[in-house]
Formats: C-alpha cells, structure tokens, sequence
C-alpha cells in the first residue's frame, strides 16, 4: 500500500454489469448491445482504488454480499493495495450497476444496491478506529444517509477534511449533509442540488455559492468537457479548463476527479491546484473502458499534465 497521505472511504461497492450501444434506448425501446463485461464498480469502491493507483494510503469501510460478486469484488480492492479490514461479508447479494455506454462514452446507470444498504451507523462506530489517523474522509450517496451522515460526524469528530460526492441526489437532500469540507457534484447533480443547470460561467458560479450557502466551506464542480470550476467560501473562484483525449467511457471519471481531490489536497494543495490534476485523472479515466480498470495512476497523470499545461 502506497505510503502517501491516508484516504478513507466510507461507501458502495457494487459489480458493474456494462453493456455497450451505439445509442441509449427510449422509454419502451429494445435496442441492440455491441458487448457485455462485468468488472468492479461501485462509487466508494472506484474512489478507493483511484485514491490507491494516484499515491494515497486508502482505506475503505463497506459491504459485500455472500455471494461470487462479493468473493470477487474483495479480491480486486486487495490487489488494488486499498485496506479492506472495514469491508464486510453480508448474507445477501452484492450490490450491483446495470450500465449502458453509448458511442459518445456517455452513460447511463441503475444501481440495485444489494448489501450496501446494510451498512449501518454501527457499523461505522464499529471501525472508529480508522477515523483516529485518516487526512481525508470521502462519502458519498449509494448507501442509508443515516450511515453516511455517522461517517461525516466522526470525520468531525476526528478532525478529518471530509469530502462528499453527491450521487446519486436524493429527493430530500438533508441540511446536515451539505456541511463538508468540499462538494464536488456533476453538472446533473449540482442541477438537482439547487434547480440551476451549469451551462456557462456565471451560472456555474451561482451554483456553487448556492452550496456554500448551505453549509459547504468549497465547491468543485465536475463540468465535463468544460472542464471544472473551483469556488471557496471566501469567494475566491477558479476556473480549470480541461485536458483534451480521446473519450471513451466517462463511466468512472467522476470518481477519478474526486479521488484526486481527495489525495492532493491531503498532500497539502491548495484546492484549484488539485483541481487540474483532478481534471486530468478524470480526462485518463475517460480513455478506458471500465470504472476501477480505468483509473489512471499518479504518474499517468503527470505525464498528461506535463504535456498539456494549463
């Protein structure tokens, strides 16, 4: 396990069943798949890995079903070098993620969460003790929100920067939820979030001071092809223009942005700093096919950065 600053986090673990097509179907449409693979997934889980490949020390609390998902999804964190004495065994089926990629990269995504939704606030008590000496808590939104909201108090409990990746948005999104040390939505999920659409720079703005004023100290806002834009409480704001691939699969890019936050401002950055090296492991991720198999390592991401100064 890497020994840089320790990330720990607190989330789902699913197995990603991915279909490609050339385009999303319709309410009511068949349409024609190219392949079918399955490989490791889950929110939490993708962090926790790209915390891993990009330096971090990562740890994870979270649930796995009894069932051959479970056994494999285990496996793969562990020789990803990501700490799983918080993963439990459940009896009941693994959570899982039907997604539909299209010829753009664009996905679509349901989740059944499947033992997820068994970790509970005990169990988060239960490792404590990974709290005590981690720099940085990352949770997100695919299990019980009473179980997340525990994960957040003792990150303040502990003093730990805690950073919430928003997804998927609940109905309801509780006050409480939004008093982190970072919120880093997507375009869709800022919408969701305030009822504004990110569609250029001053609207982008708003919506983040709409997060701060709800209780958020920064806002990272995952733009996509536009890039991202950072805004602080203090109101400082930085836009971050992005790196230019060849996309693929934006299944895991998402989560390679916020695993990247996570780790370079644990290593002392100053958050628009880490933003361009979010952006450019969120533009690698987009490279690959898969979500934890598309996770650029630290090194990759210094190549691109280098050859794409911004």
């Amino acid at each position: 396990m890497a020994e840089g600053p320790n990330i720990l986090v607190v989330g789902s673990i699913n197995m990603d069943l991915v279909v490609r097509a050339d385009r999303m179907p319709s309410p009511g449409q068949t349409v024609l798949g190219k392949d079918f693979t399955t490989s490791p997934g889950g929110k939490g889980a993708n962090q926790a890995v790209a915390a891993a490949r990009l330096g971090g020390s990562s740890r994870m609390i979270g649930r796995i079903g009894d069932d051959t998902f479970g056994t494999r999804l285990l496996e793969n964190l562990k020789s990803e070098g990501v700490d799983c004495t918080g993963v439990m065994p459940t009896p009941t089926s693994s959570g899982v993620a039907i997604i539909i990629v299209d010829s753009l990269g664009e996905n679509s995504i349901v989740v059944a969460s499947g033992a997820n939704y068994r970790l509970c606030p005990d169990d988060i008590y239960a490792r404590e003790e990974l709290f005590a000496d981690a720099d940085v808590v990352v949770v997100q939104l695919e299990l019980p929100l009473p179980t997340v909201r525990t994960a957040m108090n003792l990150a303040h409990r502990y003093k730990c920067r805690v950073i919430l990746d928003p997804a998927p948005v609940p109905r309801q999104m509780p006050d409480e939820l939004f008093n982190v040390d970072i919120i880093s939505p997507n375009v869709v999920e800022a919408q969701a979030l305030t009822g504004k659409k990110c569609i250029e720079e001053r609207v982008d703005k708003s919506v983040a001071l709409d997060l701060i004023a709800r209780g958020a100290k920064a806002v990272a806002i995952k733009l996509g092809p536009r890039g991202s834009m950072v805004v602080i409480s203090d109101g400082h704001f930085y836009r971050i223009p992005p790196y230019k691939v060849r996309v693929i699969d934006t299944t895991a890019a998402g989560d390679a942005f916020t695993a990247a936050i996570a780790v370079a401002t644990a290593s002392g950055e100053k958050l628009h700093q880490a933003a361009k090296f979010a952006n450019a492991a969120g533009a690698l991720a987009c490279t690959k096919i898969g979500a934890q198999s598309a996770m650029p390592t630290a090194a990759e991401v210094k190549i691109l950065m280098e050859d794409q100064p911004i």
